[in-house]
């Protein structure tokens, strides 16, 4: 690939990568807080301080690198839409042009006001409607990429039910892939202070039924994108989208069964020592192993994702 040249696919893949985890880590911590831990914060006190100020790095982090990264996929997304290299596009014209004329440059200054009203939110998390707020413009934020790739340009009927499934499988996949990033976080401070350990054990089992319901989502929106941008069984392995599409795959299996171990040997095991009041440090230490070969394992799928958008669906060669 020419890095700087004219096609300038190598910095789009990279920066849309990027872009997409540090988007999916803003929103999963949100979701984590809001659906998995504030429950249980209520009769938690003593880490209910320190859990928001854990997620609230963690957002504020995320989305400067998310604003940052948008930006750049913005001006290489111009340079690539002129035709010119990333030197040449960076024209006042070019980049208005983009803004004014394409429904990327629309989504991206919508997706800018989203980022702003979340950090202005994130900036008065002490209020209750801020944090609900910026749990709205963060999913948002999450959905509206929906608009920036194949699912955007489908038409008719089909595009709606397109755009439906994407954003969806957008949204489960931030609440999965970054919720996982909260809990890593958690299980790692609980090793070294056993007087969160029930607070870890009940934000695991939360957090697994969240899971749940998050894979579910990605597979049955996963499988209507496929049908949609791929169309076949032989369009799967004959090309060169299909082929990334089937590693794709094959990470989110692996993802699958690590959350099975999770979800149905460690959380038990966690649970039971909990009630014997002994016994935590070892399926706490798992946990969290797994939860960040998990988080590796996700953002090789998003590194996979940044490829798929810049290619086109492999049905339009069969």
């Amino acid at each position: 690939m020419d890095w700087f040249g004219a096609g300038v696919d190598g910095p789009l893949i990279v920066i849309r990568a990027i872009h997409f985890a540090a988007t999916a880590v803003v929103t999963g911590s949100l979701v984590f807080r809001t659906v998995v831990a504030e429950p249980i914060l209520r009769r938690e006190h003593a880490v209910a301080k320190l859990f928001r100020r854990q997620t609230l790095r963690v957002a504020w982090i995320g989305l400067a690198i998310a604003m940052a990264s948008g930006m750049f996929w913005l001006l290489v997304q111009a340079a690539a839409m002129s035709g010119h290299s990333f030197g040449e596009g960076m024209t006042s014209d070019v980049l208005l042009t983009v803004l004014n004329e394409t429904q990327f440059g629309s989504i991206s200054e919508i997706r800018l006001v989203l980022a702003v009203v979340l950090a202005v939110c994130l900036a008065y998390d002490r209020l209750p409607l801020a944090r609900w707020l910026a749990l709205a413009a963060a999913l948002g934020l999450t959905a509206a990429i929906a608009w920036t790739g194949h699912a955007g340009s489908t038409v008719g009927e089909t595009g709606i039910l397109h755009l439906t499934a994407d954003v969806l499988h957008l949204i489960a996949a931030a609440a999965w892939i970054g919720g996982l990033v909260s809990l890593a976080q958690l299980l790692a401070g609980t090793r070294h202070d056993p007087a969160h350990a029930s607070f870890a054990r009940d934000a695991t089992r939360r957090f697994s039924t969240l899971g749940i319901a998050a894979v579910g989502t990605l597979l049955l929106t996963g499988i209507v994108n496929a049908w949609i941008l791929v169309g076949s069984t032989n369009a799967l392995f004959a090309t060169e989208y299909g082929q990334l599409l089937t590693l794709k795959i094959c990470l989110f299996v692996v993802m699958l069964a690590f959350a099975a171990v999770n979800r149905f040997w460690l959380t038990p095991q966690l649970v039971l020592a909990g009630e014997r009041l002994a016994g935590e440090r070892e399926p706490l230490r798992q946990l969290a192993r797994n939860s960040g070969i998990e988080i590796g394992l996700g953002l090789a799928i998003y590194g996979i994702v940044g490829l798929l958008g810049t290619l086109h669906p492999a049905i339009h060669f069969m």
